[in-house]
């Protein structure tokens, strides 16, 4: 049962986490800039995370030395919440959330040349595939809506992405439960997009009425907390390893949104480079 439980658990954290396209576009097509709809994700998901803490009773102080630490993950965290919603811009979301999803084979990278981990036959095979799929997502669709900045923007959102769970495994004075992590990550990273915004003459947008307000606060619970929340439940039913595989689930929620909700174009070379990365992705996580 345990396991059902935890299947169920991580396919609800992976879907939940597709549906940031679902609750974000709306907003944007309402005007709002992604610096404002960030900012507000952040800030209700860590009111959220806050009664969460309070409620398990866990204490809010942190250590002197690791406010530098989370600081670091705050920027990494925000790049790559930034570059994925400005991503958003220049492709469909589908797209732009299966090119975030390369994260997997980006960490492997990092690991590999930085920290000198294994090389082997099934990962240099796997990054293979993700390049062969992001050649075909660069083919685009009859209406040229993918573009090599567009790629460049979101696989800089996956670095970004990629770099936050390497140096949280390279973390050794970080001493925390995974949500208080998360409160401290979300709260330095509101701080810091915030003073970004009022530096560059951005500023807060205010949100302009009830529906976008549902959207945004949607968009903290759903695919934030609800999703982080799951991914704890499952990787303690079924192990990182399956938790992880079913992760794929990302960006098949945010196709089928595109497609259906929002009229996004499917063409076969745009399929094509879908299927080859979820195929690398799994590589290297099933042969780790």
């Amino acid at each position: 049962m345990n396991k059902v439980n935890g299947f169920l658990y991580g396919l609800l954290s992976s879907a939940s986490f597709g549906l940031i396209p679902l609750f974000t576009i709306p907003a944007m097509q309402q005007g709002m800039g992604f610096w404002s709809i960030l900012l507000y994700r952040f800030l209700f998901a860590m009111l959220a995370l806050a009664g969460i803490l309070l409620l398990d009773k866990q204490s809010f102080r942190i250590r002197r030395k690791e406010i530098l630490p989370l600081l670091l993950l705050a920027c990494l965290y925000d790049s790559s919440a930034v570059f994925l919603f400005w991503g958003y811009q220049f492709m469909s979301s589908g797209v732009a959330t299966t090119l975030h999803f390369m994260y997997p084979v980006l960490t492997t990278l990092i690991m590999m040349i930085f920290f000198h981990e294994k090389k082997s036959l099934w990962r240099m095979a796997a990054i293979a595939l993700a390049v062969a799929g992001v050649f075909f997502l660069s083919g685009g669709d009859s209406t040229g809506s993918v573009t090599g900045l567009g790629i460049f923007i979101v696989l800089l959102s996956a670095l970004g992405y990629a770099l936050y769970l390497v140096t949280v495994s390279q973390l050794k004075n970080l001493e925390m439960k995974g949500l208080k992590m998360t409160f401290y990550v979300f709260l330095f990273g509101g701080i810091l997009l915030f003073i970004g915004t009022e530096a560059s003459g951005i500023g807060l947008q205010a949100i302009p009425d009830r529906t976008i307000l549902g959207n945004l606060v949607m968009l903290a619970l759903v695919p934030t907390v609800i999703s982080n929340l799951a991914l704890v439940r499952a990787i303690k039913n079924i192990g990182s390893t399956l938790t992880s595989v079913l992760g794929a689930m990302e960006p098949v929620t945010a196709v089928c949104v595109g497609i259906t909700i929002f009229g996004e174009p499917l063409t076969r070379s745009i399929a094509l480079g879908i299927l080859l990365i979820i195929s690398a992705v799994t590589v290297i996580i099933l042969k780790r």
